[in-house]
């Protein structure tokens, strides 16, 4: 791809550029990830090499087309009403995919963009006001004193907890869950976190991206067509509760779908209920049992804690088969080089599987 060039108003942190080549000696001075990134996307070839951030499987580089990257950047744009001149802030590491794709953004729509070191409050010490910015939780929660210099803000790359939600809904800041993957470019579809009228049965829920169809397996499982993102269906591992074709509520990982007694579990689900009280990483699971077949277990992230084991047995809200039959603790969770827990490594350590 050649002819690939850059909107005439990009900027990148605070510079203009009048060819692909000052492009990128400036580059150069912010940081090599960037200049790395700029240079493949500025080479012959249609596509960009791109690392899986290992969440659900093994790290894998997978190639994406120049053409789909731009398309998604055009969808986000058209979404969230970000046109040209738009200031955005890149906090996220540009190695992966997220960051990658804010490049890409300010590169096709002609933002002005910022470019920050990853920090966990990558806000502080600034006065500058962004039109957009993504981050992941752990920037958001340690943002939040700051959130407001960012007017619409993308979440992604783990859950937001029950607790941070609660902290956002005051803020003027637009927050947003995302759904997507590294083979769907980022994210294909939005939720709105923050100061949205919602009661139980009618729970804020993902939207798709324009030119996004879904559907389900029957498994239940998120089926996407986004012909301008990628050439085939993705058939994913993720239950939801389709609404209708451009929405969905969604209910977690078919592969952490517990059978318990012939009780079907969503530790997705459970779990968003126990982050009312566990302030500590954890997550739940299921493991072989002779009787059940799957016995329900809480793995906690630290120093054994009996309070937080009679908390988990009187949580209202959990049903009878909902309350974990074990708690494990321990001292630290296997993760992903992007902070991801790898569930099953770390029941391993712990001598589960």
């Amino acid at each position: 791809m050649e002819n690939l060039t850059f909107h005439k108003n990009f900027q990148l942190n605070g510079v203009s550029f009048t060819s692909k080549e000052e492009l990128l000696s400036f580059s150069k001075t912010i940081n090599n990830s960037v200049f790395s990134f700029l240079s493949n996307w500025f080479n012959a070839d249609d596509f960009v090499v791109v690392q899986t951030s290992g969440s659900t499987g093994k790290p894998k580089p997978i190639p994406l087309k120049k053409k789909h990257m731009v398309n998604s950047a055009e969808a986000t744009g058209a979404f969230f009403n970000l046109k040209e001149n738009t200031t955005a802030l890149l906090c996220l590491s540009t190695d992966y995919i997220a960051g990658k794709m804010m490049l890409v953004r300010a590169l096709a729509l002609g933002w002005r963009l910022d470019v920050v070191e990853v920090v966990s409050n990558p806000l502080k010490g600034t006065d500058t006001v962004y039109d957009f910015s993504a981050m992941v939780p752990l920037q958001l929660r340690s943002s939040l004193g700051d959130i407001d210099k960012i007017k619409k803000l993308i979440v992604g790359g783990g859950v937001v907890g029950n607790d941070l939600i609660e902290a956002i809904q005051n803020k003027s800041t637009e927050i947003y869950a995302t759904y997507g993957m590294t083979e769907t470019i980022t994210h294909i579809a939005v939720k709105k976190l923050n100061n949205v009228i919602s009661n139980d049965s009618e729970k804020p829920h993902y939207k798709a991206l324009p030119n996004v169809q879904l559907s389900q397996d029957n498994r239940n499982c998120l089926v996407i067509n986004a012909p301008k993102v990628a050439e085939e269906k993705i058939i994913t591992n993720d239950v939801i509760r389709l609404i209708s074709d451009t929405e969905f509520e969604w209910l977690g990982r078919y592969d952490n779908v517990i059978n318990s007694g012939g009780v079907k579990l969503h530790s997705e689900k459970i779990e968003e209920k126990l982050s009312k009280i566990i302030s500590n990483r954890f997550f739940v699971t299921g493991i072989n049992d002779k009787k059940l077949g799957e016995k329900l277990i809480l793995i906690v992230e630290g120093e054994k804690n009996d309070v937080i084991s009679n908390e988990v047995k009187n949580l209202l809200g959990l049903t009878k088969y909902e309350i974990p039959k074990a708690i494990y603790f321990v001292g630290k969770f296997i993760v992903t080089e992007t902070k991801k827990i790898q569930r099953k490594e770390t029941l391993d350590l712990l001598g589960l599987l």
